[in-house]
């Protein structure tokens, strides 16, 4: 999958595009980075907006609170 316009997804959209590709396909986020073909700082700064982030021991993105 192919998302050339990141920033014009939502945050709450985007969240669960990447988390069902990590528990489907994905092993960890470095795949997740290379079969979406998404820059890991635009991913990063979208998903903080609404408080979450990577947690590779359960290789989802999770609430910080």
């Amino acid at each position: 999958m192919d998302i050339t316009h990141l920033e014009q997804l939502s945050s709450a959209t985007l969240l669960g595009i990447v988390n069902e590709k990590l528990r489907l396909t994905c092993n960890d986020q470095a795949a997740l980075f290379y079969e979406m073909d998404i820059d890991k700082q635009l991913l990063d700064s979208k998903l903080a907006e609404i408080g979450y982030h990577y947690d590779p021991l359960s290789n989802q993105y999770k609430s910080l609170k």
